[in-house]
């Protein structure tokens, strides 16, 4: 029911998941990230408990490897589910089981992990993580292109329905949280016209919350 990757900007310290599915607000079920620690995508039967956990478990020092070995041995009903990490060192992990729906495939690289489920081509994360490896720029203009790149390469093998990109940095709270919860049309696409609003925009938001004195107008009728 969803494709997704995961990244992280060894330049920057950026985490970020981008994620599709036919489900209705997939990124708001099964994208988590947090500043300094790594990001964390839970899909195919989803326990949302999932990313937190691990999430915590690499906070406490454990690699995305020993994240998820630890929530293999002690999750519920762990056979259904599909669980992607990345830390801060750049080594990433995939733990699928063996009720995962569909056809499925997951494909790892240096900042990045990419899986799917119920995919029209079993290729589909090989080709997100090449797009996001050969991609330059920010995080999120990479992830946004793998995602859509993923799409181009078969995605899910029915149409697809909601999307999000979901970006940390240095704060407690998002960089970006974009999501597309529910669209007849393309959420990727939807999601592509978000982010390029979104994105000229962002540091000003972090600067509004931080220090408004410095924060630059609002640009917005009645704003002076």
């Amino acid at each position: 029911m969803t494709f997704s990757i995961i990244g992280h900007c060894p330049d920057t310290g950026m985490f970020g998941v981008a994620i599709s599915s036919s489900s209705p607000a997939v990124a708001a079920r099964c994208s988590f990230a947090r500043a300094g620690v790594g990001a964390v995508a839970t899909q195919n039967v989803t326990d949302p408990r999932l990313g937190p956990h691990a999430l915590d478990l690499m906070e406490r020092g454990a690699s995305p490897s020993e994240a998820l070995s630890i929530l293999e041995r002690s999750g519920g009903h762990m056979a259904y589910r599909q669980v992607l990490a990345v830390g801060r060192s750049g080594q990433s992990a995939i733990y699928s089981g063996t009720q995962v729906l569909g056809m499925w495939s997951e494909a790892e690289g240096r900042d990045t992990a990419a899986a799917g489920n119920l995919l029209a081509d079993a290729g589909v994360p090989e080709v997100m993580v090449q797009s996001f490896l050969t991609s330059e720029g920010h995080l999120g203009d990479r992830l946004v292109r793998a995602l859509r790149a993923g799409l181009d390469a078969g995605g899910e093998s029915g149409p697809v329905h909601s999307a999000g990109l979901l970006l940390v940095d240095q704060q407690s709270w998002p960089l970006a949280e974009l999501r597309i919860d529910w669209t007849e049309a393309c959420p990727i696409a939807a999601l592509e016209t978000a982010w390029q609003v979104y994105r000229p925009q962002m540091a000003a938001y972090v600067t509004r919350a931080l220090d408004p004195r410095e924060a630059p107008s609002y640009g917005v009728p009645g704003d002076e």
